[in-house]
């Protein structure tokens, strides 16, 4: 029971905090929302005793991407930010509504098609996928491991920061 109402208020905070992040028109409280965010989704996986996945949550988005996202507005020339104003408009709210629910439709029609809902309902209880081979499926580079795929986004990412950095350079000059 303990577990039920700590995921109940782990999917309101998710919940909430997801809303007002996307609705919220400074861009600061934006990626503060973000934070809380990552944060209940790793108190998901605390609460799932996934202690590693929790951990690396917290350590890789909520520490690393979001403090890049600060530093990347933080890099933005407020001469930029000034007077951003954004006006919504009844058809963007109703395209965006459409849109969402046509990806919803999209999602749901694979999970039927694919039978996801019948095979989660015949999964038994102690069917859970050991920490050793997520472990090694993380820091593998066979086929199925994710070594290069973590590799290349850092190095993507690096390049971004390298980028930044160059651009509010060049503003600072001019």
């Amino acid at each position: 029971m303990a577990r039920l109402v700590m995921f109940c208020i782990l999917a309101v905070v998710i919940i909430g905090s997801a809303i007002m992040c996307v609705t919220t028109k400074r861009i600061m409280r934006a990626a503060t929302f973000l934070l809380f965010v990552l944060f209940g989704v790793a108190g998901i996986y605390f609460l799932l005793d996934y202690t590693f996945l929790g951990a690396a949550q917290i350590s890789i988005y909520a520490g690393g991407i979001t403090m890049m996202y600060i530093f990347a507005i933080q890099l933005v020339s407020k001469r930029t930010l000034q007077g951003l104003e954004e006006h919504v408009k009844g058809s963007r709210v109703i395209t965006g509504a459409l849109a969402a629910l046509i990806g919803f439709g999209t999602v749901m029609l694979v999970f039927f098609k694919n039978q996801l809902f019948d095979r989660l309902a015949t999964m038994t209880e102690g069917a859970e996928v050991p920490m050793e081979q997520i472990g090694q499926g993380m820091v593998g580079a066979d086929k199925y491991g994710w070594v290069l795929p973590f590799e290349f986004i850092s190095i993507f990412l690096l390049a971004c920061i390298i980028g930044g950095i160059m651009i509010a350079r060049k503003e600072d000059k001019q």
